[in-house]
C-alpha cells in the first residue's frame, strides 16, 4: 500500500512538474490573436504574426501590426515554409521575390491541401530568393461589378544572405532538385 502511494505521488510530482514547464514555456511567446507562419533555413527558425490583418467582409478594417521576419540564407539551405492551419484551411498565396526579377512570383494553394513549402534559395533564372509573402485573398466588387481578389492578411520574410554564400554550380546541386 506504501508503494502505491509513493509511486502515486511521484506521479503527481512530475506531473506538476511537467504543468508548470509548460506555462513558463508558453509565458515566454508572446500570445497572437492572428495565426503565425514559420519559416527555416541553415538551422534558424522564425516564427512571426501578421504584417497586416483585415476582417474579410470589411478590408477597412484592419489592424497593422507591421510584423515582418528575417532568415539567413546560404546557397545550400533552402527555405522551409510552414503555415498555421488557420491559414491553410482557405486559400492562400505564396510570393516569392528573387533579385533579378521584376515581379514576384505568386503560387496559389486551395483550402487544406499545403501547410508546408521548401523553396530553393536561388532561382536558375532569377537569382538569389530576397523574401516571401504568405497572403490570404479574398474576393472584391469594384464600382463597376467587378470581382477580383485582394489579400486581407499578409505575412512577410525578408531573407539575408550569409557573406560568404557562393552561388552554387547548378541547380540541381540545391537540396531536394
Amino acid at each position: 500500500m506504501k508503494r502505491g502511494l509513493a509511486a502515486l505521488a511521484i506521479v503527481a510530482l512530475v506531473a506538476t512538474a511537467g504543468t508548470v514547464a509548460l506555462v513558463m514555456q508558453l509565458r515566454k511567446q508572446p500570445h497572437s490573436p492572428f495565426p503565425r507562419i514559420s519559416a527555416y533555413s541553415h538551422g534558424e527558425t522564425v516564427r512571426i504574426g501578421p504584417y497586416f490583418y483585415c476582417s474579410v467582409d470589411n478590408l477597412d478594417d484592419c489592424e497593422n501590426p507591421e510584423t515582418t521576419g528575417e532568415l539567413t540564407l546560404t546557397s545550400r539551405s533552402a527555405l522551409q515554409l510552414s503555415v498555421e492551419p488557420a491559414i491553410a484551411k482557405a486559400p492562400w498565396w505564396l510570393a516569392r521575390t528573387y533579385e533579378g526579377a521584376d515581379a514576384a512570383i505568386v503560387q496559389e494553394f486551395r483550402p487544406n491541401t499545403r501547410t508546408a513549402v521548401t523553396i530553393p534559395p536561388i532561382d536558375a533564372r532569377y537569382g538569389k530568393l530576397t523574401g516571401v509573402v504568405v497572403q490570404l485573398p479574398t474576393l472584391v466588387r469594384d464600382e463597376f461589378g467587378n470581382e477580383f481578389p485582394l489579400p486581407h492578411a499578409e505575412w512577410s520574410v525578408r531573407t539575408v544572405w550569409e557573406p560568404s554564400a557562393q552561388y552554387p554550380e547548378s541547380v540541381s546541386d540545391y537540396p531536394g532538385h
